[in-house]
């Protein structure tokens, strides 16, 4: 199949997904076997382009020329480009989606959930519109993709209906469309307006044309204006978000939606102003200093939380900013590392979001001072968490290590040595909100029911073991699998992200 045909085939197959699951919502086993061949057919189409690319095909395709090209202009056109970045992006979010639809139906069936079709419809919207910001061309692209998302998910927020949730989603628009409308347009409109051009091309287009002050100042609408990312002061969001069902947590919060926000940061970095642009001109150094402080601040709040999403929720707004660090850091290390750590801490966190799900499918808890003992009766899933926070902090032998030791030799190659010692600090405050959970899981004394004769959930037989359904543990169990295999087979990701420095 034609490469470009391929890319286009990658926004509509999602589109036509969330269509069909639409259309067959009265069939619970239809819907969900379209999901999930929905899934499988886009990571397909994803790796089918990856190929591509290895080989040297990069491919195209232009949805709309919105304005045309004026003489020695580029025009301003709704298209889609591959290149490093996206293509790791894509790859992460189709691939992830896959485990994740097997995890929701076990999730929803489990929990009796209604409004099921609206679930499994938005979701293939949300990664369609995924698709689109992975792929796409210019920032105007990616802008328009990047509002989809956010309206696309606002569904999955509210999804329980209860007046938390509509709170939280309330929360949620008023901080990711306020952020986007009060600066990432106006940061959109005034480098179009210095450059002529909105195009994404390697070393940047705003050299020559901004400069000093002016430079920081356009990096700031940029960074905040893009609020999926999280930082704070604009991260609230995010632990607001958490009140949706642990699958939209797992895939939204912890890969989807966030990664949207970092990938845009590092995509603004590396082709609107470029890394020797920004080095030049020092315009990133206060962006260093933003993400070290919600790096630390963030795992401070998580130490305090004892509800488990909560505290991956912090936990979730800190890491993010390690990939911020990267892109402010403008050095060829410190994008090795931004770059995989969007990779690593994908697949680590989502693995921490099922198994907080599937805790409450099988023993209905939520809070970490009541999980004392139930390694012995969710050994599978106590482990997958185990395994996750390992990578999370970035110890071997788990992916996390490989992205962290990029970040850290990132800030040594400019001599930062208090970032470094951020990092570090970080670490270890990792290991302190984290560990504390499986240890206390499989080292502690199980709470005792009030009916020795019954279990925390109001079940017959306070002992033994309860897992979740297969649906919920085998998806867990393979992204747990996954974090060891990316440490002992970096290779593909390493290279993917080498050319974003090397072309």
């Amino acid at each position: 199949m034609n490469p470009d045909t391929v890319l286009a085939l990658s926004l509509a197959v999602p589109a036509a997904g969330a269509l069909a699951v639409g259309l067959t919502g009265r069939w619970p086993n239809l819907r969900e076997t379209l999901t999930l061949l929905t899934s499988i057919a886009l990571f397909g189409l994803v790796l089918s382009i990856y190929f591509d690319f290895q080989d040297g095909v990069r491919a195209a395709f232009t949805l709309v020329d919105v304005l045309p090209a004026d003489p020695g202009g580029t025009g301003l056109a709704i298209a889609l480009d591959v290149e490093p970045l996206g293509l790791l992006f894509a790859l992460v979010a189709s691939g992830l989606w896959i485990v994740t639809s097997f995890y929701s139906i076990g999730y929803m069936r489990a929990h009796h959930e209604r409004d099921q079709t609206r679930f499994y419809a938005c979701f293939a919207l949300a990664l369609f519109a995924v698709m689109g910001i992975a792929f796409a061309r210019n920032f105007f692209t990616l802008f328009i993709f990047y509002e989809v998302l956010t309206f696309s998910t606002y569904p999955l927020v509210t999804h329980s209906r209860t007046e938390a949730a509509r709170r939280s989603g309330r929360v949620y628009l008023g901080i990711l469309v306020g952020t986007s409308v009060a600066f990432l347009l106006l940061a959109m409109i005034w480098t179009w307006n210095l450059t002529g051009t909105l195009e994404f091309r390697p070393g940047g287009i705003l050299a020559g044309s901004v400069e000093g002050g002016s430079a920081a100042l356009l990096l700031a609408l940029f960074v905040f204006g893009t609020g999926k990312a999280a930082l704070m002061p604009f991260h609230r969001w995010l632990p607001a978000a958490m009140v949706a069902p642990t699958p939209v947590s797992a895939l939204l919060h912890a890969v989807a939606v966030v990664k949207a926000g970092v990938f845009t940061v590092m995509k603004v970095s590396l082709y609107i102003f470029g890394t020797d642009f920004l080095a030049e001109t020092q315009a990133s150094v206060w962006l260093m200093w933003v993400a070290a402080a919600t790096i630390l601040l963030a795992s401070l709040v998580a130490m305090t939380k004892d509800n488990l999403k909560a505290r991956l929720a912090y936990s979730t707004v800190s890491q993010l900013a390690y990939i911020v660090l990267g892109a402010a850091l403008a050095n060829d290390l410190g994008i090795l590392g931004g770059g995989m750590h969007i990779a690593m801490h994908a697949v680590g966190k989502i693995t921490l979001f099922f198994c907080a799900g599937a805790i409450y499918v099988a023993l209905h808890k939520t809070e970490i001072s009541s999980m004392r003992g139930i390694g012995r009766r969710m050994p599978v899933t106590m482990t997958a968490f185990f395994i996750a926070s390992v990578s999370i902090i970035g110890l071997p032998p788990c992916g996390g290590a490989w992205s962290k030791w990029y970040l850290a030799l990132g800030t040594l190659e400019d001599s930062r040595y208090v970032l470094l010692a951020v990092l570090l600090l970080s670490s270890l405050l990792n290991v302190a909100y984290l560990l504390p959970i499986p240890i206390r899981a499989f080292f502690n004394d199980p709470e005792e029911p009030e009916d020795p004769d019954h279990d925390e959930s109001g079940e017959a037989g306070g002992a033994g073991l309860k897992e979740a359904p297969l649906f919920c543990v085998v998806p867990l169990a393979l992204t747990a699998v996954l974090c060891l295999v990316l440490f002992v087979f970096p290779g593909p990701l390493y290279e993917l992200v080498r050319r974003l420095i090397a072309p």
